[in-house]
């Protein structure tokens, strides 16, 4: 039941794997698309978040879901929740 609770309150997000250079991590960046506070233009933020990730099979170009977790290194509080689509062979 803690645990439950516990995973509500943690953030996700879904990105794109954009690095896989690392042993068991992954750089995913996460893109949103906001309204400027002045002009009202639409821009698109991005942010590179790593995360841990033991899965294998995560490739390049992947579309993950991450989501908050303790720190695991100096840059690492994130870690790979689910695959949510393969990348398309180009």
């Amino acid at each position: 039941m803690t645990e439950e609770v516990q995973n509500k309150t943690r953030q996700r997000m879904v990105g794109r794997v954009v690095s896989t250079a690392r042993a068991k991590t992954v750089a995913v960046l996460v893109e949103r698309r906001v309204a400027h506070p002045l002009y009202g233009k639409i821009v698109t933020k991005s942010r590179k978040f790593h995360a841990h990730c033991e899965d294998p099979a995560v490739a390049l170009n992947d579309i993950v879901e991450i989501e908050e977790c303790r720190p695991i290194s100096k840059t690492k509080t994130w870690k790979v929740v689910r695959l949510v689509a393969k990348a398309a062979l180009a």
